[in-house]
């Protein structure tokens, strides 16, 4: 069920931004107080989770989202929620899967929050000198206990 509802696009500190979910629109996609939601601004859409601070209920919306729906700080935007039920995968590349493999921490890289998957895995992938993600990948696996 999408739940639609207009807000303002907030200055939540020096660079991050986010929206305020009313406790009416959270209570309407009945997935608990910190759902993973499907969020569309405008024609733009991405996944993300409702966060908590300050006591009020926030969408975190990046830099890289901001972008591509066309806003800034400041904006009205109209938002539509959809609670997101579809599993949370990373594409994990075949360098950092085979090291951590080899060093028993595949476990421990799959037990992380799919957000900590992804930062782990978009370290390794944004170089493409060997060197450098070599390093990168020994990097994370190292993290883990490895």
């Amino acid at each position: 069920m999408t739940v639609a509802f207009s807000a303002v696009l907030e200055l939540a500190g020096k660079t991050a931004t986010g929206i305020e979910v009313p406790p009416r629109v959270l209570e309407s996609l009945g997935g608990g107080k910190r759902p993973a939601v499907t969020v569309s601004l405008g024609g733009y859409t991405y996944r993300s989770t409702i966060g908590v601070m300050g006591g009020r209920f926030l969408i975190p919306v990046s830099a890289e989202h901001r972008e591509a729906a066309g806003m800034t700080t400041g904006d009205e935007v109209q938002v539509a929620l959809d609670l997101d039920t579809a599993p949370r995968t990373v594409a994990v590349p075949d360098d950092l899967a085979t090291a951590l493999d080899a060093a028993g921490v595949r476990a421990a890289f799959d037990a992380l929050s799919p957000s900590a998957r992804k930062a782990h895995v978009t370290s390794v992938a944004g170089t493409t000198v060997a060197e450098t993600r070599a390093r990168r990948v020994a990097k994370v696996v190292s993290g883990l206990g490895g």
